[in-house]
């Protein structure tokens, strides 16, 4: 599913965002909707030998060769199970597209800044450098996740290379 130029713009003019929000486990998380390419269903991926454990494989996306990083193993989740719920979601960072699995989207929310609260010192799943802060919408606590500093690791520089070496 593709998004329109609509979904893709910012809430207001008061700061705040539009995020995508999507599911692993039990926990809600959300990362700007302007890094969204596309959201496509689970689909056979091509291992890469020697990538680290937290990425899937590559996959062929119109030509072009995306990585796949499965999130519930980037955030050590005990369980990876692969259901009719699983999706990719195909990102357009600022070097690279990447594709992320995780358990499922649920929808697109505007968070005003007003909404979003500074990360904590501490979180159990994710490193607080990768965090953007907190978003409260009425009983509702979304994860922010700051997916370029996530994804523009060291360690997606070696899956760089080591596509390139198989694919290039």
């Amino acid at each position: 599913m593709s998004l329109s130029s609509a979904e893709r713009r910012f809430a207001d003019d008061k700061g705040g965002h539009e995020y995508l929000v999507f599911t692993l486990g039990d926990e809600e998380y959300g990362i700007e909707i302007l890094k969204v390419q596309e959201i496509r269903g689970y689909e056979r991926i091509t291992r890469i030998a020697n990538a680290p454990n937290f990425i899937s494989g590559v996959t062929n996306l119109r030509g072009v060769i995306v990585p796949i990083v499965d999130l519930r193993v980037k955030f050590d989740f005990n369980t990876t199970v692969l259901d009719k719920d699983t999706v990719i979601i195909v990102l357009t960072l600022t070097n690279r597209v990447v594709g992320i699995v995780v358990d499922g989207v649920s929808d697109v929310l505007s968070l005003a800044a007003e909404q979003i609260r500074p990360a904590p010192e501490f979180s159990v799943t994710l490193s607080t450098e990768y965090l953007q802060g907190l978003g409260a919408i009425d009983e509702r606590m979304l994860i922010l996740v700051d997916i370029e500093k996530l994804l523009n690791s060291q360690e997606m520089e070696l899956v760089d290379s080591i596509t390139e070496s198989a694919y290039g």
